[in-house]
């Protein structure tokens, strides 16, 4: 007995419409309302005022990026993880009482964020801007923050 598969392509030879009524209903985008979205101002209106009524018109406002400012931050973890490169830069100091000195300003950074601990007391740093967090852990800890503004 012969097995009979399908063809790869099904294009259908007579029949005319192929169950699609009158020829021009199963052609192109007649029967659709148009293609993409045609008609949104004519025959689509009560879709557009019931599913996307903020289709038209303008919104809001978008803020230039020259007015932006964009803060190079630093986590206290990570004060711990670039101390060698820091003390190199020349940006951290002791004074005669044992007390370390970290100067951000000078290493680049602009705010200094709470992620993470310090392991040592009694430190000062100088930054331009910090969170919150990160001054109460310093604080906690019998250091200080001397925020330089800017």
């Amino acid at each position: 007995m012969v097995v009979r598969r399908e063809r790869k392509s099904r294009s259908y030879r007579g029949y005319r419409t192929h169950g699609w009524g009158r020829v021009g209903q199963h052609r192109k985008h007649g029967s659709k309302g148009g293609r993409g979205f045609a008609g949104f101002h004519k025959h689509f209106w009560t879709y557009v005022v019931k599913r996307d009524p903020y289709h038209f018109g303008k919104y809001g406002f978008k803020r230039p990026q020259s007015l932006l400012k964009k803060y190079k931050i630093i986590n206290l973890s990570e004060i711990m993880e670039k101390m060698e490169e820091l003390y190199s830069k020349g940006c951290i100091s002791k004074d005669d009482k044992g007390n370390i000195t970290i100067d951000l300003d000078k290493a680049g950074y602009d705010k200094l964020l709470g992620k993470g601990n310090i392991t040592f007391k009694n430190v000062v740093i100088k930054v331009r801007a910090a969170s919150k967090k990160a001054m109460n852990k310093i604080i906690g800890l019998g250091g200080k923050v001397i925020l330089t503004g800017g």
